[in-house]
């Protein structure tokens, strides 16, 4: 297998981790959406990442599809989500909050960061980061008990917390949500955690 996309998207790297908690060895294609958008495109043709290519050629886009697949592939008591009920009820919504926070600070930074500064809405940047800081917010309002076994709603959280650090540091002030810091320790010191670890984010210029 073959997983496009670099650690400094936690999407990608949501993917990578769960590829290592459940055992599955890949390749890892480094290309960039931005440097190799047009090779990129010849993977995913929307030119997002990530991408899982398998081992007979077969191109899984998005990280949902690419999650859903590696849960099938290892069956329900090994996958990552709940099969059902109120278990997995919880923890979609603790994605989505998840997933919700690492778009709207995304879309915070290339409107601070991509867009010339005389085109900037600030009033839109403004609601982009109420609306990451709420999914902040109701994330750190959860449990989050230290001897629950890795799951992917962990995963995903703590994968954003590290780019929200990188990306818009303000966002997530020291001290600030103590449960989220501690979930974002406890992850982050793990293998597969280490192995993924994204050192620096690189803002995009010029696209």
């Amino acid at each position: 297998m073959i997983l496009v996309g670099q650690y400094d998207s936690p999407y990608v790297r949501r993917v990578a981790v769960s590829l290592r908690v459940l055992g599955f060895t890949y390749e890892h294609d480094t290309r960039s959406v931005f440097g190799d958008f047009d090779s990129m495109r010849q993977i995913n043709p929307v030119g997002r990442i990530p991408s899982l290519v398998l081992d007979d050629g077969e191109a899984l886009i998005d990280s949902v599809a690419i999650l859903d697949w590696l849960d099938q592939t290892v069956g329900p008591e090994r996958a990552l989500l709940p099969p059902g009920g109120t278990a997995r009820r919880r923890a979609l919504r603790l994605i989505a909050l998840a997933t919700g926070a690492i778009d709207k600070a995304g879309a915070s930074i290339y409107e601070r960061v991509v867009r010339p500064s005389a085109r900037r809405w600030l009033e839109w940047l403004q609601r982009c980061r109420i609306q990451a800081a709420g999914a902040l917010a109701a994330l750190a309002a959860e449990p989050w008990p230290p001897a629950a076994a890795l799951d992917q709603a962990q995963i995903t959280t703590a994968c954003m917390l590290r780019y929200v650090q990188m990306a818009d540091p303000e966002l997530l002030p020291a001290g600030r949500y103590p449960a989220l810091e501690a979930l974002s320790l406890r992850c982050e010191v793990r293998p597969e955690f280490q192995a993924t670890y994204p050192a620096q984010y690189v803002l995009p210029r010029g696209t």
